[in-house]
């Protein structure tokens, strides 16, 4: 029997209610809604040594009611931050994936509710309110993720954002960086330095303060290791400064730089029984991954009256990322070994892309009364224009170090210039319909045009150009959202809201000869709908529970189709829609305040975070070529691919003083990673079942009232051999393993 989320959300509802009823029999009278505008979220956590705060309803100009939302105080995560290691990081938002493919963290690949976690392009993914991905309008690929000991905190806002962020259906994830604002002397220092594992070292120093109207902060960061897998090393550095000038008690301006490179060696993928046999080994020395990102932002800051602000910010992006690598087409299971006919290593093929992004964002809160009740209006504008410039399948050298040089006489067998364009006009509007009870409608329009130009390939010497593809397309979505407060710390959540993710630029430029692209074909949408109760019971329990439902229609694929003359071609279409419903639930409850008063013994919490997905497809269609016939089935009621059924994160933290220890448990239910729910592994290591896994971390740490910092901790304590992910290409293709035990130690000082 098929899961039926309508019958779910039904029961569901009627235990909210329950819950609802329950609650406010014991609840005390509410006179007046909590204040909701937060206009500096840097207090929020500040007095809370809690990582995870559900994001206020208004941050800004932003309004945040009524949606599912989480926000992560780095400062207060226990987990491993040095590496970025997102399963410690995201332990407390529930449902999250993880891809755990390399122990870098130099690539983040989150992804929740079925959908892909790849370099997370299922989120509209930016930093300090700005896009950083590689084209969200084209190719929504992550690349750049700042190092986390730069990081002051994660929003994170599920399917809901898209009405004031755009293309995405999974929700958006915001990392906004240090600025200094909390420094209160002209100059305050934090360094913190690291070992660990593997070679690893990283470094981070900062300095930052505030002199008259002026606040500041820059930031280095150096992380290198060897990796835990043969071929793996890398190294990563960072340099950001930001300046915030206050012109007046209602103006400010901030300038904001962020340069970013790094360079790392990739080992590729194995085949199953090669990863039974032993998980770190490579078949690959000399391929390796190259990346640079440049962030620049103005952001202005109005303050027009009491209750108006207005939000302008102008940004761009130079991004960079190369490849070179030995990729034969029979893939891994052929070593990358000296070639006896000529006595050398074959030659290497090198990809380039360069991404020139450039874009503005303004946002305006309007507070007003009506009655004896206070409302807000947020709304605003984006103008986008995004050029990709990619380059394919060049003829590198057979060295063994990183170089993109060519071989002489030679050229890229692809060539293509992508662009998009991109206007956008958004609205949502809080309503206080009571004390109580608020409503929150919101539109957007979308236009977006998209183009595509260059050859693909190359056919005797001579290129074969795309086909002519422009398109251009204007729409409007919607969302729904409501609160209603049970009491003064807890409430009952709403929302239903449209979203949807732009035709990608590899469905533009498949090549003639082979393929046709539908004229018709139209971006993928989605709809997000959350029901969800949350709320803190006297100081000991944080809780958030709720139920989504999430369809995604017109997914993009390719199918078989036949002409006339009876020869074959792929056809790029829209193919069909799937459907995610399930739970996501968070607790954490302070034992001692729950069990005591006193906390002379220090405090004992424990949190758990569970989610539930039950990931299908409505109907897929697949056309294949049979005997020389096409042959049509569908993958009706199959789970999507990367879609666990089961997330389990749980952990317990003891804190006495400066003193704090934490275990924490990561379970992760098996998977399929292909949608025709393929279960043998495939001969190369690119198709099968990925098994469950469970992971346990340590880490303890002393933070001194001086402002030293003693932090160490141990990463899969157990020596999990385990994988999260199969690749049918670059990086891979095949098994790409996990870490396996490491270990890390900082020590760090920050200025009082």
């Amino acid at each position: 029997m098929h899961f039926k989320p309508y019958q779910f959300f039904m029961r569901y509802a009627l235990v909210l209610i329950n819950v609802m009823m329950v609650n406010s029999l014991i609840a005390q009278e509410q006179d007046s809604i909590p204040a909701r505008i937060l206009s500096e979220i840097t207090i929020v956590g500040q007095k809370s040594k809690s990582d995870i705060h559900q994001l206020p309803e208004i941050v800004g100009t932003n309004i945040y009611a009524g949606k599912k939302s989480a926000l992560v105080v780095l400062d207060h995560v226990k987990g491993n931050i040095v590496t970025n290691t997102m399963r410690q990081v995201m332990a407390k938002v529930p449902g999250i994936f993880i891809w755990e493919s390399e122990g870098s963290g130099i690539q983040i690949n989150i992804a929740g509710r079925g959908l892909s976690p790849n370099r997370s392009w299922e989120f509209n993914v930016r930093q300090n309110g700005y896009d950083i991905s590689a084209d969200p309008y084209g190719y929504p690929e992550a690349y750049y993720n700042p190092q986390l000991q730069s990081v002051q905190r994660i929003e994170v806002v599920r399917g809901h954002g898209s009405l004031q962020y755009g293309p995405q259906i999974g929700g958006m994830v915001n990392y906004i960086l240090k600025n200094g604002s909390e420094f209160t002397k002209p100059v305050q220092v934090e360094t913190y330095q690291t070992v660990g594992s593997n070679g690893l070292l990283n470094t981070y120093n900062a300095v930052g303060g505030k002199t008259g109207k002026l606040n500041y902060y820059a930031f280095f960061d150096h992380r290198s290791a060897d990796g835990w897998r043969d071929n793996n090393e890398y190294r990563s550095n960072t340099g950001s400064t930001t300046f915030t000038y206050q012109v007046s008690a209602k103006v400010a301006v901030t300038t904001e730089f962020t340069r970013w490179h790094s360079l790392s060696q990739q080992p590729g993928g194995l085949t199953d029984d090669q990863f039974q046999i032993n998980p770190k080994q490579s078949l690959r020395s000399r391929n390796w991954f190259d990346l640079r990102w440049q962030t620049v932002a103005v952001t202005t800051d109005l303050k027009l009256t009491s209750g108006q602000r207005l939000n302008i910010k102008l940004f761009n992006i130079l991004g960079d990322r190369n490849s070179v690598g030995f990729l034969p087409s029979a893939g891994i299971t052929v070593a990358d070994e000296i070639n006896q006919s000529i006595g050398e290593y074959s030659s290497r093929t090198v990809d380039i892309d360069q991404y020139r992004n450039y874009g503005m964002e303004a946002r305006y809160l309007l507070g007003y009364q009506k009655g004896r009740l206070g409302h807000n209006l947020s709304a605003g504008m984006r103008l986008y224009s995004g050029t990709t410039l990619r380059y394919r399948g060049g003829k590198g050298t057979p060295e063994a170090s990183y170089e993109t040089t060519l071989q002489d006489g030679t050229s890229w067998t692809g060539d293509i210039d992508y662009g998009s364009k991109n206007a956008a006009f958004f609205a949502e509007n809080l309503f206080s319909i009571s004390d109580k009870f608020i409503v929150v409608p919101g539109i957007r329009y979308e236009y977006l045009f998209a183009k595509a130009s260059g050859y693909s390939s190359v056919s005797n010497g001579n290129p074969v150009y795309l086909q002519n593809q422009e398109r251009g397309r204007g729409f409007l979505i919607g969302g729904f959202g409501m609160e209603y407060s049970i009491s003064k710390t807890s409430k009952l959540y709403a929302n239903a809201t449209q979203s949807y993710r732009p035709v990608q630029f590899a469905d533009l430029t498949t090549p003639p000869t082979t393929d046709v692209i539908d004229p018709d074909l139209t971006d993928a949408k989605g709809v997000n709908i959350d029901l969800g109760y949350r709320g803190n019971l006297e100081g000991y329990l944080v809780f958030d529970v709720s139920a989504f439902h999430l369809i995604y229609d017109n997914r993009v694929g390719t199918i078989k189709q036949q002409r006339v003359d009876g020869s074959f071609y792929n056809y790029k279409t829209n193919v069909g829609s799937s459907a995610s419903s399930g739970i996501e639930a968070f607790g954490e409850l302070n034992i001692t305040k729950a069990t005591s008063n006193s906390a002379r013994l220090g405090e004992l919490s424990m949190f758990v975070s569970y989610g539930y997905n039950d990931a299908r497809y409505n109907n897929f269609q697949v056309i294949s070529v049979v005997d020389n016939a096409l042959s049509e089935t569908n993958y009706k009621g199959k789970k999507v691919e990367y879609a666990p059924e089961h997330i389990l994160r749980a952990g317990l933290t003891y804190e006495f003083k400066g003193f704090s220890s934490s275990i924490q448990y990561s379970y992760t239910d098996q998977l399929f990673t292909d949608a025709n729910n393929t279960q043998a592994p495939s001969a190369n290591g690119q198709n099968g079942l990925i098994p469950a896994y469970a992971i346990v971390d340590i880490t303890i740490g002393y933070n001194h009232k001086s402002g030293l910092l003693v932090k160490a901790g141990v990463n899969n304590l157990a020596d999990k051999n385990y994988f999260t992910r199969r690749a049918g290409g670059y990086p891979g293709p095949g098994v790409l393993p996990a870490d396996g035990r490491t270990f890390f130690a900082t020590l760090g000082y920050r200025m009082k």
